[in-house]
């Protein structure tokens, strides 16, 4: 049976480590480089949450529904048109509808 040398498993833990901090550091730029826009997804295109009656992603009634979400590049939510909101653009929040 051969042993392990304990240069080779340091060497193979410092690259696991690498791995797993460069894979954590994307996917922390992922969720900083796009924002929850609510009252822009189309009708069963949202991402997630669409109100009473639905479960999630996909399941909005209605275009431009005031409770339900879409991921949108960050800074454009709130210059993406949405004819139910009281502004007329996308919201950060839910809203009520006008």
């Amino acid at each position: 049976m051969k042993q392990t040398t304990p240069a080779k498993l340091a060497l193979a833990l410092g690259a696991a480590m690498t791995l797993i901090a460069s894979s954590a550091a994307v996917a922390a730029d992922t969720q900083k480089e796009t924002e929850k826009c609510f009252g822009v997804a189309l009708k069963g295109k949202n991402d997630c949450k669409a109100g009473a009656g639905t479960t999630c992603a996909g399941t909005s009634k209605v275009d431009y529904q005031a409770n339900s979400w879409k991921m949108v590049p960050k800074g454009t939510c709130e210059q993406t048109a949405s004819p139910t909101s009281p502004t007329g653009f996308g919201q950060l929040a839910e809203f009520k509808a006008k």
